[in-house]
């Protein structure tokens, strides 16, 4: 067993890119010539071929050859003979639904600590901390449990934004975040905005992308992270 090797978006576009047009480089420098295995559970409104052709699409310029965990007559063995794995954005409850319903997480998890490169944006992101409680989505469906393959020691909220539109009255994402540490003072969350993204290889742990990512912790400071270097974290 070794340390995962990572590399967790915030999200598929940052400002008016395309479709993981601002990551595709990160991804394919990731995945190297390996073939990477979509998961694409998290979509709910999108076809799964659908969402796999956009992703195909999106890095066939980078040369990263993709292929759908759905269209595979074994999803089990794919994940077994998986050289890359890459989970995609959309909602996380569905997404961990899913893996649980197929029966994959343990065998995820256990690809990825042997060293297969795993890949994830958004919904993808917040299944690699140990759990999804700090998603950001409406819990449409019900998992077996929210319980996640739990990579890294800190929980991470993508898409963070401290944006409040002009007459909101509801709670902020700072609130929420603030919420959960209240319900569960042991824990750290580590938010990441929109182009920014985490990479761990091994026992190092990298910022990607010109903004700081963000660490709440129970009754501290809210503290800005500035990369490159944030291996601290997994102490």
């Amino acid at each position: 067993m070794t340390a995962p090797n990572l590399l967790l978006l915030s999200s598929s576009r940052a400002n008016n890119s395309g479709y993981l047009e601002s990551s595709r480089d990160w991804i394919a420098e990731h995945v190297g010539d390996r073939e990477l295995l979509f998961v694409p559970f998290a979509g709910v409104t999108v076809d799964w071929d659908e969402y796999l052709q956009r992703v195909q699409e999106a890095l066939d310029p980078v040369g990263v050859r993709v292929t759908g965990i759905h269209r595979a007559s074994n999803a089990q063995q794919a994940v077994r003979e998986a050289q890359a794995i890459a989970v995609g954005g959309g909602n996380t409850f569905q997404l961990l639904k899913t893996i649980y319903d197929w029966q994959l997480l343990d065998l995820i998890r256990e690809r990825v600590l042997a060293g297969v490169p795993y890949v994830g944006w958004s919904a993808g992101s917040n299944i690699a901390a140990p759990t999804i409680c700090t998603t950001n989505d409406m819990p449409i469906v019900e998992p077996a449990s929210f319980a996640a393959l739990n990579l890294l020691p800190f929980q991470i909220n993508p898409h963070y934004s401290d944006f409040v539109p002009p007459n909101f009255h509801g709670e902020t994402r700072e609130q929420r975040l603030q919420e959960f540490l209240a319900a569960n003072p042991s824990k750290q969350v580590i938010a990441l905005r929109e182009g920014s993204a985490l990479k761990r290889r091994s026992n190092t742990l990298t910022l990607l992308g010109s903004e700081p990512a963000l660490r709440f912790q129970h009754k501290k400071s809210l503290e800005l992270l500035h990369g490159p270097d944030l291996s601290h974290l997994l102490g």
